[in-house]
């Protein structure tokens, strides 16, 4: 009896060591996208637009030594960020916030210190943009958000974040400044184009993948 009992009680015992010994769960590292993700997506274009201005123009740092901060600053960040486990809101965020920055700062840097001409480098970026996403598929074979769970589709969603923060910069100074539309008409006719994605996604049936990453791209113009 008593070793029946012992049997009975190590049977519970081997198979939590075979549930704890087998494959770890894999979770997304990215938030859900709702309204809140937008929003919060816009402000930290928002702040990444206003932080580059003010440490370029009132720091005194220049752009080189603004983007020589700001990417250091952003590769510890995303050191963190890939180590985590799971999503973490504050650790994502503040790598949108700084990937949007040097995002900016990449753009300014071709215009105002190489002198690329903004069709150039929007045409550049948007291309460079359609490589990451071709690479992307063709290793993983999606490029849905609702499956950033290994370090290599985490490596090519951060690399499109960033060349879709380098492309909407580009790309909204190409249609305020350079065809003199000026910022509100600008930033008017991006949000027209934003909500005629999620009018196509919504009615017409746009892919879902395609909808979130064109409404990436225009979000940062916007902001």
């Amino acid at each position: 009896m008593t070793n029946e009992m012992s049997k009975t009680s190590a049977a519970p015992a081997a198979d939590s060591q075979a549930l704890s010994s087998g494959p770890r769960p894999r979770w997304n590292k990215v938030p859900e996208v709702t309204a809140y993700f937008w929003i919060i997506k816009v402000l930290c274009t928002t702040v990444g637009e206003t932080a580059a201005d003010l440490l370029n123009e009132k720091a005194g740092l220049g752009l080189t030594g603004v983007s020589v901060l700001m990417s250091a600053l952003l590769a510890v960040v995303l050191v963190v960020q890939f180590r985590t486990s799971a999503y973490r809101a504050g650790v994502y965020w503040l790598a949108v916030a700084l990937i949007s920055v040097v995002g900016t700062l990449i753009s300014d840097n071709l215009t105002d210190n190489m002198g690329v001409p903004l069709e150039t480098s929007t045409t550049v970026f948007a291309i460079i943009l359609a490589i990451v996403f071709v690479f992307w598929y063709r290793r993983e074979r999606t490029l849905s958000i609702h499956s950033i769970d290994s370090t290599s589709r985490e490596s090519f969603y951060w690399l499109a974040v960033l060349f879709t923060f380098a492309l909407g910069t580009a790309a909204g100074d190409l249609v305020s400044e350079r065809m003199d539309l000026g910022y509100w008409l600008a930033a008017a006719l991006f949000g027209l184009a934003i909500a005629a994605v999620a009018l196509a996604h919504f009615k017409l049936g746009l892919d879902a993948v395609w909808s979130f990453w064109i409404a990436y791209i225009l979000t940062r113009p916007l902001g």
